[in-house]
Formats: C-alpha cells, structure tokens, sequence
C-alpha cells in the first residue's frame, strides 16, 4: 500500500485537494497521510484544519511556521522554518510520495524539503501562469517535482516545455473543480447564506435582490500598496450599497496593511449591508458564490471555481496576470469608478454559461487512481 502525504498549508489549499484526499483514502491501494501546516492552523485566518476533521480528515501531523509580521521577511523566515519542520516530519512519516498544492510559499518549503529526501514529490497546478512570486513558486516546484498533475493542456505544454518528461505530466484537471461541479449539481435546492453566519462579522440584511461577495489578497510585489488597494474596493462596495459578504484576506506579505484598512473602514463608516468572514467549508463558500450576483477582487478562484460555475467576476489588478480564463471574468485596475462600473455590468449581464477549461469535475479520481500505478523512479529531467 502506497502511502500518500498530503501537505495542506492554507485554508484555498484544502478546496483544491479535498476530493484527491477522498479518493485516496477510498482505495484500498493508497493511504492518506495528512500534515497540516501554516496559516491552515491559525485561527487569524479562520483555521481550515476544523473542517478537515468535520469531513473525515484527521491529520498525522500539525507544522506551525508562520512568522508575525505579513512582510517579505517574514515570508522567507516562515519559508526556512517549514523546510526545517517538513524536512523532519518526512522523515517521521516515511511516505512514498509527498503532494505539494499550487504555489504559496509555504508550497517551495514542501517541495524543497520531499526533494532533499529523495521522496518523489507530485505537484498539483503546475504549469500556469499569474506574473507574480506566485509564479516564480509555482516553476521552482515544478522543477523540484517528479509528477505533474494539471489543470489543462496549456499548463502540461507549459511544464513539458520547462524541460520536464512528458510520461510524468498528466492532464487531470483541477481538483477544486471537482467541488464546484457537486455545488452545481445541486443548485436549485434551498440555500440561505445566514445559515452560515455563526463565524462571521455584521447583522444580517435583506437578500431579497441578490448579494456580492468579496474576496481581495495583497500581491506579494506590491504589497506596501495594500491599504491603499483595498480602499478602492471599500469605497466602490460603500457607493452600491449592496448586500455583500467580505472575506478576510489570506496570510501573505501586505496583509496586515490590507487588514488594517478594513478595519479602518469599518470603525468610520456605517457599513449595515457588509458581513465579514474569515473562512468557511469550501462547499459552503462554492454555494456562496454560485447564489451571488458578483464576486469581486482578485483570488483565483474567480478565474477558475467562477468559470465553471458561470458566476460573474470582476477581477481586479495584476494578480491573476496570464492566467487562462473564461468570458465570465471582467479586469480592471485598483480605481474606484472602474470597479462600480464593472460591477454594474456584471449585473445587468447576470450568469454566464459554464466553461470547463480547469477540468471536468472528475481530477481527484483521476489523481488517486496513478498515485495507485504510476512509475516512482526519479527520472533525470529532459536535456536542454
């Protein structure tokens, strides 16, 4: 039996593997090893690792890494500390295969220290393209990486271009799409967005004509703009006026600035038509999203759960730069007027039909079934 170690490191990490950790654990063949790690910990950022146990997921072991502070020093310190703890654990656990997740920091901390133990290490979303450190991370895992499961063609083209064996790059599509298909499949049945408010932040309001939901990170390269980014966000949100549910933002360098400036926001100005949250169960949040009007800001989920869901998006700034994305999604710039406008013509457009070009919603079964089979040999990369 194949032992599969799962490194989960942020609460968008858990939505993007969840059905591969059911799939694994399913088979007969594979075990599920799971290390919860980072910002998945921290009760700051509405700690994932309580829904990975509501669901079945108990972890083997727990990495805290995370230094205070939001800033580019302290990303590299939390780096060098989670290959310091990974590096132990591995060897603790002894899997045959580590799963590294997308491309946070915490993800190179994963990937470096299962390729200095010689542990074949498969990397799930490679091969995309955003233009920020998100991307550097992603490409230095791929590099580090033995097995390549992708969201599509482009990024396999991509990672065989990178010099890596084609034999090892599979096209599975994206675990996360996987969620988002079961959401959309039962979309009809009853939904009431309150139901979920024992976490949140706000009194609830009228949802008679439809609600927004908000989702905006600090871009690593930009992050000493971070308070003044969000506050175009707030100030477009405050001039509509209309029912919104605002999450906080993920646990990167600007985050504090960014935080601080809704909180700022929220002691000067009577906001009764904003609910906050810090986190949810990620199928609880895809039904969030597919009862909305509109998801504004910048996570990359607009660009991919939002495209196969057909939920209009208005995504703003450079985070998301290059990546491939489907007609539901509208760019604009970190300015106010652009965002209400974008906004408003997302309404009147309304639902956009589903596209399917992060996967079908079948990649977790697809995953678990070669981790099962495929060839562990570390192989040397492709000459240049």
């Amino acid at each position: 039996m194949r032992k599969i170690c799962v490194v989960v490191t942020a609460r968008p990490s858990y939505a993007r593997i969840k059905s591969v950790m059911a799939a694994i654990q399913e088979r007969s063949d594979t075990k599920l090893q799971l290390v919860v790690a980072a910002s998945a910990l921290l009760e700051k950022y509405g700690s994932a690792i309580e829904y990975m146990r509501s669901d079945g997921f108990e972890p083997d072991e727990l990495v805290y890494m995370v230094l205070e502070g939001e800033t580019l020093v302290t990303t590299a310190k939390s780096t060098g500390l989670g290959i310091v703890e990974l590096a132990t654990v591995f060897d603790n656990l002894k899997p045959d295969i580590v799963v590294s997740v997308a491309d946070r920091y915490e993800t190179i901390a994963t990937a470096i220290a299962a390729a200095y133990s010689n542990i074949p290490l498969a990397h799930i979303q490679g091969g995309e393209v955003t233009g920020s450190i998100d991307e550097k991370v992603r490409h230095a895992v791929t590099k580090l990486a033995d097995l390549h499961f992708v969201a599509n063609d482009d990024a396999a083209i991509r990672v065989e271009k990178m010099g890596e064996n084609p034999k090892k790059i599979y096209t599975t599509g994206c675990p996360s799409i996987d969620l988002a298909a079961n959401v959309l499949s039962i979309k009809e049945e009853y939904f009431n967005p309150f139901d979920l408010m024992q976490k949140g932040v706000g009194e609830p309001f009228n949802l008679r004509d439809g609600y927004l939901v908000v989702m905006q990170h600090p871009v690593t390269t930009e992050y000493k703009f971070a308070f003044q980014q969000i506050n175009q966000t707030l100030e477009a949100i405050y001039n509509l006026k209309i029912p919104t549910f605002w999450f906080w933002p993920n646990v990167d360098a600007g985050s504090d600035k960014l935080s601080k400036g809704i909180r700022m926001f929220r002691e000067n100005r009577e906001i009764p038509f904003i609910y906050f949250y810090k986190n949810m169960a990620p199928e609880d949040f895809l039904k969030l999203l597919i009862n909305s009007k509109c998801l504004i800001g910048n996570s990359s989920v607009g660009i991919r759960e939002c495209s196969y869901l057909g939920v209009p998006v208005v995504n703003i700034g450079d985070r998301q730069t290059g990546r491939l994305r489907g007609e539901n999604a509208i760019d604009v710039n970190y300015n106010t007027e652009e965002i209400v406008k974008s906004i408003k013509k997302q309404l009147q457009n309304g639902a956009y039909p589903c596209e399917n070009i992060y996967g079908d919603g079948n990649a977790g079964q697809k995953i678990a079934e070669l981790f099962s089979s495929v060839d562990l040999s570390i192989e040397k990369r492709i000459k240049y």
